[in-house]
């Protein structure tokens, strides 16, 4: 499980940054890409600020107490076969790559 508690920027574009406190007391900040609600369940795509790479994870709501949120893994391979889905449909089914070449 993971503690989420939110520090967002003062900037012109706001992103939703995000620390997470694994179990281990490791602390590490993620972008949030999106969120979906799927069967009842509030779902988060989150990318490593740190991260030099493409990649993000997907973690499940389990439950709020004040300002601490706690967030964990989704362990059920179809269950995460369709949030996954679902997110790369948000996240990238909108991007039009042939209009650049136009």
């Amino acid at each position: 499980m993971a503690e989420l508690e939110n520090n967002l920027p003062e900037e012109e574009e706001e992103v939703d940054v995000f620390t997470l406190t694994d179990e281990e007391g490791n602390e590490e900040q993620f972008e949030v890409l999106g969120s979906i609600e799927l069967d009842g369940k509030v779902y988060y795509a989150l990318t490593s600020v740190e991260g030099q790479n493409d990649e993000y994870v997907i973690l499940r709501l389990e439950g709020e107490e004040g300002d601490e949120v706690t967030l964990v893994t989704v362990d059920d391979d179809d269950e995460f076969d369709r949030v996954a889905d679902e997110f790369e449909d948000k996240l990238f089914g909108e991007i039009d790559y042939d209009a650049d070449e136009q």
